[in-house]
């Protein structure tokens, strides 16, 4: 009878711990009766009918990441490339992650792989190399529509690497050297235009003022000129108002001046130091006699003066020639 006893609670307690379910966070148990699916066991505690129900799959509600093995690829104009991608996706429905399809994971990677050399075969070597993200949108785009009869979200699809053959390599890598000196080339060539330009701007507002200056220097040597020639005017009224005031008493004293001066140039110069000349003694002495009388005129009576040599320009004098010898410490000429 004790053996009894014992063999039922031992029974007892397999058929508890049996029943008994506990579901890990970030996972959902799908529940099967008789092989049938009936509901789906969230995280925590759950208590399921022995030898009826079992749980049939474990489904990881977390988001994954899904590498996608390198694949060689032959773009629109032949060009074979080798592109590596990865997917991410999350379960949303955990009945049909488990029931619609078999193997949720190679069946990602299969219809990742299948329309990444879709959409890549679609493009040229330059469009594949510069247009990731337009690859990137399609194939999540694409993905993501086909994954959803699975309760699968593609969240995103990325391009990890795209490796062209090492010819078309080598001839990008020339081609990138070209363009880089192209531009330089361009540079230089648009840098000399603008020195070139700067400098005929220099030179031209230089002439412009070299012109306004001559042109300022002439005006102002005009203006000179007629300043000049209107003191020499006023100059010339005023021996004209002396003249006519006092006669040949002026025109007298003028010439002798002139004639004083004429005869000390002959006296410094450095040719020789005796000096023979005519003189016509009786225009000499009509000079002088003009300063004279000149000098009678501007003497007021009453002021303390000193006598004036006078000569009278009808005195008698002989029309012969004369010799006059002045002395210098210049070179001696005849």
């Amino acid at each position: 009878m004790e053996y009894v006893l014992i063999l039922l609670l031992a029974a007892l307690g397999v058929f508890l711990m049996s029943s008994v379910r506990v579901v890990r966070q970030g996972y959902v148990y799908t529940i099967e009766r008789f092989g049938r699916f009936t509901k789906s066991a969230d995280p925590g505690l759950h208590i399921i009918t022995p030898f009826i129900d079992r749980v049939g799959h474990k489904i990881n509600m977390m988001e994954q990441v899904l590498d996608i093995p390198g694949q060689e690829i032959i773009t629109k104009d032949n060009a074979m490339v080798g592109v590596d991608a990865v997917v991410f996706f999350q379960v949303l429905e955990a009945g049909k992650a488990a029931y619609e399809v078999s193997g949720l994971h190679p069946a990602i990677m299969a219809l990742t792989t299948t329309n990444l050399r879709t959409v890549m075969g679609s493009m040229d070597l330059d469009e594949t190399l510069s247009k990731r993200d337009e690859i990137n949108a399609r194939l999540l785009s694409v993905v993501d529509h086909a994954t959803s009869p699975w309760g699968v979200k593609i969240t995103r699809v990325e391009i990890k690497d795209i490796r062209p053959p090492m010819d078309i390599s080598e001839a990008m890598a020339r081609q990138m050297k070209a363009e880089r000196l192209k531009r330089a080339e361009i540079l230089e060539a648009e840098g000399d235009r603008a020195s070139r330009i700067l400098r005929a701007e220099g030179e031209k507002q230089s002439a412009i003022l070299s012109a306004e200056g001559k042109r300022e220097a002439a005006f102002r040597d005009a203006e000179a000129r007629e300043r000049a020639a209107e003191a020499e005017a006023r100059a010339t009224q005023m021996v004209s108002d002396a003249i006519a005031q006092s006669g040949n008493a002026a025109i007298n004293y003028f010439i002798a001046q002139e004639y004083t001066k004429a005869v000390g140039k002959f006296a410094t110069s450095p040719n020789a130091k005796t000096i023979l000349f005519p003189v016509e003694a009786t225009q000499l002495i009509g000079s002088l006699g003009g300063i004279g009388e000149l000098m009678r005129e501007a003497i007021k009576p009453g002021d303390v003066t000193t006598p004036v040599p006078s000569a009278t320009p009808d005195a008698p004098v002989s029309r012969s020639r004369a010799q006059a010898t002045v002395p210098h410490t210049g070179r001696s000429g005849s």
